[in-house]
């Protein structure tokens, strides 16, 4: 599987609201950090999340991250 585009080098802090929601994997979505459709004729897939309360989230937008939608601060290493 080949690398994913790096969108941007900084997670995307957004206020949620509970639901469900789909996260680019690949990093060509225009809507980041969120599915656009992109991906397809890629080997990528958007990964499916659910928040359960309405706060802050941390999404990445590397798309490196082992902690996956979410920031664990790999962009600082690319």
């Amino acid at each position: 599987m080949k690398d994913p585009k790096i969108a941007v080098k900084a997670p995307a802090a957004m206020e949620l609201e509970p639901g469900k929601y789909f996260w680019c994997a690949c990093g060509e979505s225009k809507n980041q950090p969120f599915c656009d459709g992109s991906h397809k004729g890629s080997e990528f897939s958007p990964m499916p999340f659910e928040v359960t309360e309405k706060k802050t989230y941390y999404l990445c937008q590397c798309k490196h991250t082992k902690n996956k939608p979410f920031c664990d601060g790999t962009h600082r290493s690319l």
